[in-house]
């Protein structure tokens, strides 16, 4: 089965992983086919678990040993991640120069009893949707800079969650169902 792993806390200021370092971490684990794509911690790799928590929590604790900090890792298959972009959480809003569509993917349940759409109360970040594992928030640009995860929505989401663009979420989820011969090195930085 392939899964998509969505890694938290990779290449930011202190933190810099090489992404062959990294895609040789998720071989050295066993797992087969693995890719990554682009810089931020995506993976993709082959397994044969299909529990989802085991994975994650194995590749978690190694990845915690090898690099010396804690890594969320937030896993989803091809069909999880259609799904999520099959929602297409925001339909309802125009996008413009200062706004940004995230996708936040979480390890645990996304409260069921928010009242949405919720506001931040600087106004820099609007969740309008939610799925079990995911929110779907507006980020608005305060001088052209994104608010930062800490505080708002942390404390809504958990620290154990990752963030990616929307539109990114659908480059990746069009990488991890390439497959191509000329792809030998493992690698699809495409996008």
């Amino acid at each position: 089965m392939l899964h998509i792993s969505f890694l938290r806390g990779l290449n930011v200021p202190g933190r810099s992983v090489k992404m062959d370092h990294l895609r040789g971490l998720f071989t050295d684990m066993g797992f087969t086919g693995v890719r990554s794509y682009i810089q931020s911690g995506n993976v993709f790799f082959e397994s044969d678990e299909t529990d989802q928590d085991v994975l994650a929590r194995r590749i978690r604790t190694r990845l915690s040993e090898r690099l010396g900090y804690d890594v969320a890792v937030c896993l989803r298959t091809v069909p999880a991640l259609e799904a999520v972009v099959a929602l297409d959480p925001f339909q309802a809003v125009t996008l413009a120069d200062d706004l940004r569509f995230c996708v936040v993917f979480t390890t645990a349940p996304v409260p069921d009893d928010l009242d949405l759409p919720l506001v931040s109360p600087k106004g820099d970040m609007e969740i309008v949707g939610v799925s079990d594992h995911e929110a779907f928030v507006v980020w608005h640009l305060i001088g052209g800079r994104a608010p930062a995860a800490k505080g708002f929505q942390e404390r809504i989401l958990g620290r154990d969650a990752t963030t990616r663009y929307f539109h990114t979420v659908v480059k990746i989820l069009a990488a991890a169902r390439w497959t191509s011969p000329a792809c030998t090195d493992g690698v699809d930085d495409r996008g």
